[in-house]
């Protein structure tokens, strides 16, 4: 695909390398890459030639957050309006609230979380607003030795976004989480480690091709069906008030699973072979 701001890159597995490639402004977020990494992951999603993402940053950021350069409002929001809770409640996806109030990294992790694929964020470097934000709605992070992440939202006297308030505690419990956007401090990628934000640390070098060994592990061999029900049941889950709504949904997916690749799984492993899943993301219907 041909973008602006990024580069696509996908192998014979079915990996793509999704590259932030903005290097001289230390790949700042501004609304052409966010337009451009909302049709990347929609088209994601749709695309069963895609079998799993990877995303970095080229050169020594992975995104430095919003681009403030631009002129007039950098966030892209209608000053004109006064949007009210119930407005967004009833009239979220309409315009004027469409383009001129919803947060538009929000729209970006929607997208991410929709996507059906594992997301697996390679933090080569500074990861600070939307640059640490965008990565918390993907399914593991990893980071560079020299990665530095930020939520740095308090110093500019404004909130975190893309849905960070939902992700974040999910991750690594409220009480870090509060602490993380309280202090707005750029911390290192041990500390990072400490706290759980992200999975491992790498030297530089091997960060990206550890990434995408990962990637690899979590769909070759594997029913592409299955991965994408897998996905939706855990993030679903994770947010139920009861384990009958999950109960429900595992229902519904295991029948799905079983009388699809599910049959080509169980007769290779009887016959000792490799499966032969023929099962694509884009078939799963609605889990509830």
């Amino acid at each position: 695909m041909d973008f602006e701001t990024l580069r696509w890159e996908l192998d014979e597995d079915g990996i793509l390398l999704l590259t932030l490639h903005r290097p001289e402004q230390l790949n700042a977020f501004d609304l052409t890459m966010a337009r451009e990494l909302l049709e990347a992951f929609r088209a994601v999603k749709a695309d069963d030639a895609v079998r799993a993402v990877v995303v970095t940053g080229e050169g020594r950021a992975f995104c430095a957050g919003m681009d403030l350069t631009g002129e007039g409002n950098v966030f892209g929001l209608d000053e004109t309006l006064s949007p009210t809770a119930a407005d967004l409640r009833e009239h979220l996806t309409e315009e004027p609230w469409e383009s001129g109030v919803r947060d538009t990294g929000g729209k970006l992790t929607l997208a991410i979380h929709d996507c059906d694929k594992p997301v697996v964020a390679a933090i080569n470097g500074a990861a600070v607003g939307i640059g640490a934000t965008m990565t918390l709605a993907m399914d593991v992070r990893m980071a560079g030795s020299r990665a530095r992440i930020g939520f740095v939202f308090g110093r500019l006297g404004i909130v975190p976004e893309a849905a960070s308030s939902y992700f974040l505690p999910r991750l690594i419990g409220l009480p870090r989480a509060l602490e993380l956007v309280y202090s707005a401090d750029v911390v290192d990628a041990d500390h990072a480690l400490e706290v759980g934000l992200v999975r491992s640390v790498h030297e530089p070098e091997d960060l990206v091709p550890a990434a995408v060994a990962l990637a690899r592990s979590f769909v070759v061999g594997r029913s592409a069906a299955a991965v994408a029900m897998t996905r939706r049941l855990m993030n679903a889950g994770a947010g139920a008030t009861h384990p009958l709504e999950a109960h429900r949904r595992d229902s519904l997916a295991m029948w799905l699973a079983s009388v699809g690749d599910g049959k080509e799984g169980v007769a290779a492993f009887l016959d000792k072979r490799d499966p032969t899943f023929t099962g694509r993301a884009t078939d799963v219907p609605d889990l509830g």
